[in-house]
């Protein structure tokens, strides 16, 4: 004896006995069980204005960059290398104006002087996560066939170079230089191994994200991350185009 049904609304079905079974109902329990079919060309439309978009705003940081590094003529200073070089006469007018150290530590208040050593400590564990990161990716993203991150490109160090600043400045605006830097340095291969790993977007608004989310798929489109994660697992082409334009 076979058993079919019938559909009265997307939920309910009324069951019939000696009838084929409705694919009216097995729409309707698709659509109630959320496996809704997606177009594949929507699909694709919608990822190729993702990176139009994202094409855009690396074209405006890149302009943003130029516009930046512009300020070395008005601020008559010269970068060789990983160096910053100011013009003697430049150099003599910032040392007339650094703060003494008796001064600025006068001026502190007490109580921030009571926090240095504890932003301070923070530097122990940042030194292990950062030789533990790095070893990571030393070790797994040739296996994963992943572009190394460059810790050069994330944590740059070079305001110690201005001599308007006193020694605790500098040293202060090294330990902000280091952390910041780390930070995105350990971003960048985080997003990287999360490309790998789990290419999916979230259902919920982030108020940020890194610069590989936009590759990732959409929450829920299940089709696509079975028939794509290989395919984006190995979509690091942009950074290979990139480290060759740096060349």
């Amino acid at each position: 004896m076979s058993i079919s049904a019938s559909c009265t609304s997307s939920h309910d079905c009324t069951f019939q006995s000696d009838t084929p079974w409705s694919e009216h109902c097995i729409f309707s329990s698709s659509v109630a069980a959320g496996f809704l079919p997606i177009k594949e060309e929507e699909t694709m439309s919608d990822l190729k204005k993702l990176e139009e978009i994202i094409e855009e705003i690396k074209r405006l940081e890149k302009e943003l960059l130029t516009e930046i590094q512009r300020k070395e003529e008005q601020f008559l200073y010269k970068i060789k290398g990983k160096r910053v070089y100011f013009e003697e006469e430049t150099k003599k007018i910032h040392r007339t104006i650094a703060t003494r150290i008796s001064t600025y530590l006068g001026s502190t208040s007490f109580f921030v002087i009571l926090t240095v050593p504890v932003i301070w400590s923070c530097i122990v564990p940042a030194l292990i996560l950062d030789a533990a990161v790095s070893i990571y990716q030393f070790l797994c993203f040739p296996v994963y066939r992943i572009p190394k991150v460059k810790r050069n490109d994330y944590i740059v160090i070079d305001r110690h170079s201005l001599d308007y600043l006193n020694p605790i400045e500098k040293l202060n605006c090294s330990y902000c230089e280091y952390f910041n830097g780390l930070l995105a340095y350990l971003q960048e291969i985080a997003a990287r191994t999360e490309q790998y790993w789990c290419p999916i977007k979230h259902a919920r608004k982030l108020r940020t994200f890194h610069n590989r989310y936009y590759k990732f798929l959409e929450y829920g489109d299940y089709n696509a991350y079975r028939e794509r994660l290989e395919t984006l697992r190995r979509d690091f082409s942009d950074l290979t185009d990139k480290n060759e334009d740096s060349r």
